[in-house]
C-alpha cells in the first residue's frame, strides 16, 4: 500500500506539472501568435516575437510547435482576434492589482477576472483605478551568466537605461518607455537577446500585508489570475514578510 500511495502521488506531482507546463505553452503559444501577426514573422525585424522566441526556448517549448505559432500569426490562420486588454482593482489588504490578458473574448476575460477578484477578498475597478500607483517602464532581463554585473551596468548606462538591478538570478534593466526599443537594441548587440524585453508596471511605493490569513487570501487570488489561459502578466504592490512567506510555503 505504501508503494502504491508513493506512485499515486508521483503521479499527482507529475499531472500537476505537466498541467502547469501546458498553462505556461498557452501563454507563449499566443505571446508568439500575437507577435507575428502584430508585426513581422521575422524575428531578426521583429524584437517583440523574438523575445516570445527566447521564452519560449527557455521553457524547453519544441521547434514545430513555435514554429506553427508564428505561421498561424501570420497568416491568420486560426482565425482568433487576440486584443490586448488590461484589468485594475484592490485584493485583500488593499493591495493594488494590474493584469494584462490576451484574449479572443472580452466579456469571458472580464467575467473571470471579476469572479477571481470577487471571491477572493478583492474587487474590480475601472481602468486607471489603481495604475497612477505604478510607474511605466521599459523592463529588459537577462540570466546572471549574460555578463557579470559591472558590465551589465556600464553598458546599460551607455545605452541610456535608468536602472539595473542585478542578484543572484539575472539582471533587470529598466529605462523610460520611449527608450525602450534603442537600449533594447544595444544591450542585445553586447549580451545576446533577452530573456525579455517589454513594457512593465512598477509599484510606485509597496503595501505591507502583516496578516497571515490576509496574505494566504491575497496569493490564492495572484495564483488565480495567473492560472487563467488569458492572463499573461500580473502585478501588484505587496510586500509580505519573510517569516509570513515560509509558514505559507
Amino acid at each position: 500500500m505504501a508503494g502504491h500511495s508513493q506512485f499515486k502521488n508521483i503521479m499527482h506531482r507529475k499531472g500537476a506539472q505537466d498541467a502547469k507546463r501546458a498553462k505556461v505553452f498557452t501563454k507563449l503559444i499566443r505571446e508568439l501568435t500575437v507577435s507575428a501577426k502584430t508585426g513581422q514573422p521575422d524575428p531578426v525585424a521583429n524584437p517583440r516575437l523574438r523575445a516570445a522566441i527566447q521564452a519560449a526556448r527557455a521553457a524547453n517549448m519544441p521547434k514545430d510547435t513555435m514554429e506553427r505559432a508564428i505561421k498561424r500569426g501570420a497568416g491568420g490562420e486560426d482565425g482568433a482576434n487576440y486584443e490586448e486588454v488590461r484589468y485594475e482593482g484592490y485584493g485583500p489588504g488593499s493591495v493594488a492589482i494590474i493584469v494584462e490578458a490576451l484574449t479572443d473574448n472580452r466579456n469571458r476575460t472580464a467575467s473571470e477576472v471579476r469572479s477571481a477578484f470577487s471571491k477572493n477578498g478583492g474587487a474590480l475597478g475601472e481602468t486607471n483605478s489603481v495604475s497612477f500607483m505604478f510607474d511605466r517602464v521599459g523592463a529588459i532581463r537577462y540570466p546572471v551568466s549574460a555578463a557579470s554585473a559591472e558590465a551589465m551596468f556600464e553598458a546599460a548606462l551607455e545605452a541610456g537605461a535608468d536602472n539595473v538591478e542585478s542578484d543572484d538570478e539575472g539582471h533587470e534593466v529598466t529605462c523610460a518607455p520611449d527608450d525602450l526599443a534603442a537600449v533594447r537594441d544595444a544591450l542585445e548587440a553586447a549580451f545576446g537577446t533577452p530573456e525579455h524585453a517589454r513594457l512593465d508596471w512598477r509599484p510606485q511605493t509597496t503595501v505591507p500585508v502583516a496578516d497571515e490569513d490576509t496574505a494566504k487570501t491575497l496569493l490564492k487570488l495572484l495564483d488565480i489570475l495567473e492560472d487563467n489561459d488569458d492572463v499573461q502578466r500580473v502585478q501588484a504592490n505587496f510586500e509580505i514578510p519573510d517569516d509570513i512567506m515560509e509558514r505559507l510555503g
